[in-house]
C-alpha cells in the first residue's frame, strides 16, 4: 500500500510485556503460588468471575488492558468461581465480578462490579504508582509533535504504531486520519476514521478529525480568493462569498480571519441559508478543539451576537 506512512518503522515501543507474562488463570490448588507467593514480589490482582456473568465479560478485558499497560508492575490472576469456589467463599465474595488486590501475601484493596476503565486505572495506580505513558500513548505524543512540525510521514508512522498497540484507539485513529486529510487523501482519511473502536466514535479527537476532513473537502472545491474579496467589496452582504472566503481562509491557516468572516455574515443575517454561518462556525470550533484560543474567543463572540 502506497501512502504517507512510508516504509520506515518506529518500532514497537519499549518496556512491553506479553500477556502470558502477567495474565493467567489459577485454581484452588495453585492459588497460594500464583497469588500469595507472587505478591511478595509484585502486587497481584485476582479477578473472580464466572462464564454466566455479563458484567464480568465487560470488566475482564479492561483489567487485562490496564495490567498490560503497567508493563510488568502488576499481575492479573483470573479465577472461575464455578470451577473453583473455595477461595471466593473464604474471602466472602457475595457477587461478581469481584476484584481483590494482594501485596506481601495479604489482600490490601478491592472492588466489586464492572468499573469503567478510568476507575480501574486509578485502582491500579494506587497499587503500583504512576507507571508512565503506555507505548500507545508514547506513540500518540510523538505523532502529535510530528504533525505540529509538519512531518506528516513521521506522524503517520507514529499513529500507525499506536494503532498496532491499541487497535481502534480514538486518538491514534484521529491522528492518522488527520495526516491523510492534510496530505489531500480524503478517501483514505475517511476509511481510517472507520477503524475507531465502537466506544470511541464520539471521542473528542474523532469529532475534531471528522470536522477537519469535512472542512478540507469543502475547501478543496474553492478557487482563488481574489474574486470572493471583490464580491464582498462590491456587496458586504454577499453571504455566499463570505462563507466561501471563510472556508478558503481556514484552508490557508488563517483561522481568525475565517471565523471573522462567518461572524460578520451571521451578524448581518442570522437566518441566511438556514443559519449556515453559525453551523459552519460550530464545525470550525469542533475542528480546532474546545481549548483552542480561537475557539474560545469565537464562541464568546458568537454568544454575544446571539443574545444581543
Amino acid at each position: 500500500m502506497s501512502d504517507i506512512m512510508g516504509q520506515n518503522s518506529l518500532g514497537n515501543g519499549s518496556g512491553t510485556v506479553s500477556p502470558a507474562e502477567v495474565i493467567f488463570d489459577t485454581t484452588t490448588q495453585t492459588f497460594a503460588t500464583d497469588v500469595l507467593d507472587a505478591s511478595m514480589q509484585v502486587p497481584v490482582i485476582v479477578d473472580f468471575w464466572a462464564p454466566w456473568c455479563g458484567p464480568c465479560k465487560q470488566l475482564t478485558p479492561i483489567l487485562e488492558k490496564v495490567v498490560l499497560a503497567a508493563r510488568g508492575a502488576i499481575r492479573l490472576v483470573k479465577m472461575n468461581i464455578d470451577d473453583y469456589p473455595e477461595v471466593a467463599q473464604q474471602l466472602r465474595v457475595q457477587s461478581i465480578p469481584a476484584v481483590f488486590a494482594f501485596k506481601n501475601g495479604k489482600p490490601v484493596d478491592g472492588f466489586m462490579g464492572a468499573l469503567p476503565e478510568s476507575q480501574v486505572r486509578d485502582f491500579i495506580t494506587r497499587l503500583v504508582g504512576d507507571v508512565g505513558p503506555t507505548p500507545a500513548e508514547e506513540m500518540i505524543g510523538l505523532g502529535l509533535a510530528s504533525l505540529q512540525a509538519g512531518d506528516l510521514a513521521r506522524a503517520a508512522q507514529a499513529f500507525g504504531a499506536a494503532i498496532q498497540h491499541e487497535p481502534g484507539n480514538p486518538s491514534a485513529v484521529a491522528g492518522l486520519a488527520r495526516c491523510y486529510t492534510e496530505s489531500g487523501d480524503f478517501e483514505r482519511a475517511r476509511q481510517t476514521l472507520g477503524l475507531v473502536r465502537p466506544d470511541g466514535k464520539n471521542h473528542a479527537d474523532i469529532k475534531a478529525a471528522e470536522a477537519a476532513l469535512s472542512l478540507a473537502e469543502k475547501s478543496a472545491e474553492l478557487g482563488d480568493t481574489s474574486e470572493l474579496l471583490a464580491r464582498i467589496e462590491q456587496n458586504p452582504k454577499d453571504h455566499q462569498a463570505r462563507f466561501d472566503l471563510a472556508l478558503a481562509l481556514n484552508a490557508m491557516g488563517d483561522r481568525e480571519g475565517a471565523v471573522d468572516q462567518l461572524l460578520i455574515s451571521f451578524e448581518y443575517d442570522r437566518k441566511w441559508n438556514d443559519e449556515a454561518a453559525r453551523k459552519q462556525l460550530v464545525e470550525f470550533f469542533d475542528a480546532y478543539g474546545p481549548k483552542d484560543e480561537i475557539t474560545l474567543s469565537g464562541r464568546r463572540r458568537l454568544s454575544s451576537i446571539m443574545f444581543s
